[in-house]
């Protein structure tokens, strides 16, 4: 179902990550369904369940005018996406992006739906985004753009329907713009519609860190399993935002070496060991890496990031980094995945006949959609967890999740991807099963 209105502007920024890193554009949508056609090897579902959930439920696409600084009217695009809602609301970031269009939202609606099943939290899949380029705009057309999206797709929105959360380029503030919007036109506050809002407008504590700490929890149990310390071990971590940038300081404060860091730009290397928080300071302050700033550094790229000699590869970017073009010349021991698909299907086949053991976003990147829920159900219970309570239970569910992972690669013999897909898919698939089909 293609919903058509008005248009979809931009947002601020700070989220998962940076701009596409890499020039080649695959389409997401066929990674997607490839994963979903490889897990259905495994599991025992009907032909008609395995092709529905490879269609999105809903696929709401906006049209809407905003009135720029300079007076001009601007028409933009955005996407609310729906994929599955089995097990519970739709759940799923919003991101601002210029490269966002239909096939991307809708591969990461898809992801979000397995994500959520593979922590076993009560929520279906969905994303969204605005077609913009948020570096261009003033923080006044980014609210006039977030309250005219928020508008458009209310009828769609809300705590036991569909709940945003950030994603690239968007933030907190974001979320406020949309919860006020909403909740003006319901007519009372309603803090459930979004998580990832400001703590003084019903935020949780610990959801900013909480992608990051997933990934943090989630590698070092695969160093456990891998018999690698954590202790020296040297890890390149592509993209610098709140996922890379705050998993890198988690890796440093654990004793791991972070021996390269890049944003879209570029990024810096030492052999030894980066100053993250000095690197990180620079990035806020210049937008970008600067070799002199940081000192005890070199300039790289982010293709000679992914190349790089090292104890563990993060990619905490966007799409399709990892292709079958670079997978040979991967050199890690471990692939730990912050992003969103970073790695392409053929690129996964290269990696795992390697030996590289892999990490995949479903469940390394799941702390974020965690800690949401965390902050949902805090909403609805009207009460407040600290930030420890936050972190001993996303660390718990993170750490449950990677060894229900793990035993199931380990009991069919497939890799952590596979088996993955294969628990998140497979509790969807039951979950439609016990619903039955309507009418």
């Amino acid at each position: 179902m293609a919903v058509q209105a008005g248009a979809i502007g931009s947002v601020g920024r700070h989220n998962i990550e940076e701009d596409q890193m890499t020039t080649k554009k695959i389409n997401p949508v066929e990674t997607a369904t490839k994963q979903v056609e490889l897990a259905g090897k495994y599991l025992d579902v009907d032909d008609g369940i395995l092709e529905k959930i490879k269609y999105t439920q809903r696929d709401i696409i906006v049209h809407f005018p905003v009135k720029m600084d300079d007076g001009k009217v601007r028409i933009f695009t955005g996407y609310r996406i729906q994929h599955n809602d089995t097990r519970g609301p739709f759940k799923g970031g919003l991101r601002y992006h210029p490269d966002v269009d239909l096939d991307e939202v809708r591969a990461l609606a898809m992801w979000m739906t397995w994500k959520s099943a593979v922590v076993n939290i009560p929520f279906g899949g969905a994303k969204g985004g605005v077609n913009c380029n948020p570096k261009e705009l003033s923080s006044g057309e980014l609210e006039r753009i977030t309250r005219r999206f928020t508008w458009e797709i209310s009828s769609f929105i809300g705590p036991e329907r569909d709940i945003p959360a950030p994603d690239v380029y968007t933030n907190p503030q974001v979320m406020a713009w949309i919860m006020d919007t909403y909740s003006i036109r319901k007519g009372y506050a309603v803090p459930g519609v979004v998580t990832g809002k400001p703590i003084e407008l019903g935020g949780s504590l610990g959801r900013y860190e909480a992608t990051a700490r997933g990934v943090f929890v989630t590698a070092v149990e695969a160093m456990k399993h891998l018999n690698l310390p954590v202790q020296g071990a040297r890890v390149a971590i592509q993209g610098a935002g709140n996922v890379g940038g705050v998993a890198a300081r988690f890796f440093e404060r654990a004793g791991a070496r972070v021996i390269a860091i890049s944003d879209s730009r570029g990024g810096l290397y030492n052999p030894k060991s980066l100053k993250i928080d000095k690197a990180l300071e620079c990035k806020d302050r210049y937008s970008c890496f600067l070799e002199q700033e940081v000192g005890e550094a070199e300039t790289i790229t982010n293709e000679e990031l992914l190349e790089m000699d090292c104890d563990m590869l993060v990619p905490c970017a966007l799409e399709s980094q990892i292709t079958g073009e670079n997978a040979p010349k991967v050199k890690c021991r471990l692939l730990v995945e912050g992003a969103n698909g970073p790695t392409t299907p053929e690129a996964d086949d290269i990696l795992s006949d390697r030996g590289i053991f892999t990490v995949p976003d479903i469940l390394a990147n799941a702390g974020g959609v965690t800690v949401s829920y965390f902050e949902w159900v805090q909403n609805l219970q009207e009460l407040f967890w600290n930030e420890e309570e936050v972190s001993a239970r996303l660390t718990t569910i993170m750490t449950r999740s990677f060894s229900e992972v793990l035993r199931i690669s380990q009991e069919r013999k497939v890799n952590m991807r596979i088996a993955a897909l294969i628990l998140g898919i497979g509790r969807v698939v039951e979950a439609m099963k016990l619903r039955g089909l309507f009418p």
